[in-house]
């Protein structure tokens, strides 16, 4: 087939031949040179900011700085100021990628990255995905995403899936009757593999064992899943693995960035090093041990139209004690730091502690199919769920005596029944929040 992806991207002014050439060298560097690539990507990409961009000079103030760990963290916050304010000297709106993050931290904002760091990007995107025999010039997706729903938005983006070589299912309506349209169409297409929203293709799998099906029997082309955005629950990934009958890899990554995290052949979650360095933070700003948790922060190393050095992304999580410079390794995502909840005892716990002991109650009879939990108050909680039958005063119990256990009594939690979640504007579910600032 003719590499229609690669071609469009070309096209667009992104040059990816010279970006793919470029990764496979840093791929094939030896340890003691990765060691010297990142340090040197480093000094020359704050360098550049510091010489070019007056955004990052005032962040910094100064043109010059002395050791690494002394530069400032950069937030979502410092972000919200006009795109041209931040842009880096020679970079205009014409000649850059700009895009939206989706706001799923409560601080969306607009960034833009250099074309060739854009390329880069891709770059490492097929790469990471060629570790499972997927081509996007050939392999053909089934996409579980949002879609805009005005005409001009809706047509671009069935558009780029065309290029892409992938059909989308919108998740805006995940009823059985949309899920049974979702299945017809794995009978007639010739699948490689799914790509989406952790939550959504949770539920569809649900639908498939609800209906005693393993994917792989009516599409024996299917490969793969690749799940994104969400967090993904180990007991969601035997679901998934179960009904789809294919591997479930897990990816972490940002728009704005890059893939930081993708599980490798060897079921390690693989952070990315030849584009990004990533730091795991104290409250201090100092980076922890291999093992400990803290504040991921993220530097871009090439991208030149916009600053992303030190980059607080907003999530939490711990790298492994086997981590290496070249090969660091994701043990653990924990969740976003503003999804903690602060409790009436002054204890503060992540909010998907609440997700973690609620899912294994809730899923103990097999109705609910999905649910979020909102804190409303310091001491009270709403649980939506979506399910055929309430639940009933025995579930009930058993959830607020488990979270008595895991957190501390006398937290109140309401229970509402729905018939769809809420979603985000491009499909994602967020499984905790707290309103409580």
């Amino acid at each position: 087939m003719f590499p229609l992806f690669d071609l469009s991207l070309q096209l667009n002014g992104f040059p990816m031949k010279e970006a793919k050439a470029e990764l496979r060298k840093i791929v094939n560097l030896s340890n003691e040179d990765h060691k010297i690539f990142i340090e040197t990507k480093k000094q020359e990409i704050v360098k550049f900011h510091l010489e070019n961009n007056s955004f990052y000079q005032q962040l910094v103030g100064s043109k010059t700085y002395g050791e690494w760990n002394y530069l400032p963290i950069l937030n979502k916050t410092n972000l919200q100021s006009p795109l041209l304010e931040r842009l880096s000297k020679g970079y205009s709106q014409k000649d850059i990628f700009l895009n939206k993050t989706s706001g799923s931290s409560g601080t969306p904002f607009i960034f833009a990255k250099d074309n060739y760091c854009h390329a880069l990007t891709w770059a490492s995107i097929i790469y990471r995905f060629g570790w499972y025999g997927i081509d996007f010039n050939n392999s053909y997706q089934a996409r579980f995403y949002g879609i805009p729903m005005d005409f001009i938005g809706n047509k671009k983006e069935r558009f780029k899936d065309f290029l892409s070589h992938r059909f989308r299912f919108p998740i805006f309506d995940l009823s059985d009757e949309v899920l049974e349209g979702f299945l017809n169409h794995f009978r007639i297409k010739k699948f490689d593999y799914i790509n989406g929203y952790t939550s959504s293709i949770v539920l569809f799998a649900k639908f498939l064992q609800n209906k005693n099906i393993v994917l792989t029997t009516i599409c024996p082309t299917l490969k793969v899943c690749m799940v994104t955005s969400e967090m993904l629950f180990e007991d969601d990934k035997i679901l998934l693995q179960k009904q789809l009958g294919v591997p479930i890899i897990n990816e972490y990554g940002a728009s704005e960035l890059d893939l930081i995290a993708f599980e490798n052949p060897q079921n390690e979650w693989q952070v990315n090093s030849e584009t990004l360095f990533v730091e795991i933070l104290d409250e201090n700003n100092q980076a922890v041990p291999n093992g400990t948790e803290g504040r991921i922060v993220i530097t871009s190393l090439c991208n030149k139209a916009h600053p992303f050095i030190r980059y607080d992304i907003g999530d939490i999580g711990i790298l492994d004690e086997k981590s290496t410079l070249q090969k660091p390794i994701l043990k653990k995502l924990i969740g976003r730091t503003n999804d903690i909840a602060v409790l009436p005892s002054g204890k503060k716990s992540p909010g998907l502690t609440f997700y973690y002991i609620t899912k294994t109650i809730i899923e103990d009879d097999g109705n609910v199919k999905e649910f979020v939990i909102k804190q409303t108050k310091i001491d009270t909680f709403e649980v939506e769920y979506v399910s055929e039958t309430e639940l009933n005063l025995v579930q009930i119990q058993k959830i607020e005596k488990a979270i008595e256990i895991y957190l501390e009594p006398n937290l109140n939690f309401t229970f509402i029944q729905k018939n769809t979640l809420e979603r985000s504007a491009r499909g994602k579910l967020k499984q905790f929040v707290t309103f409580i600032k």
